[in-house]
């Protein structure tokens, strides 16, 4: 059974982008990492979250974090298998 995810789904629609990259913006990509400041938030409505005690503002805050991830996740893995393909040129 494939794997029909949101993952799935969002690594579909950037299959165009896979097709734009050149080496300089697969290793960009690859070295995306969030900043002191964001990471700092984030693991604080993580905790929140895990405790049950979000705010509804909180939340939406903490998804709108949780989707970017995902989004850039996708993005790093393309980016590397991307780097792996093109090694030799």
């Amino acid at each position: 059974m494939p794997n029909t995810g949101p993952t799935s789904v969002l690594d579909e629609i950037l299959d165009p982008v896979t097709r734009a990259f050149s080496r300089d913006v697969a290793e960009a990509l690859v070295n995306i990492k969030a900043g002191a400041l964001a990471q700092e938030r984030i693991s604080e409505l993580a905790e929140k979250c895990n405790e049950g005690s979000l705010t509804p503002a909180e939340r939406a805050e903490y998804e709108s974090y949780v989707n970017a991830v995902d989004l850039i996740s996708v993005l790093q893995a393309k980016a590397r298998a991307w780097l792996t393909q093109h090694a030799a040129s």
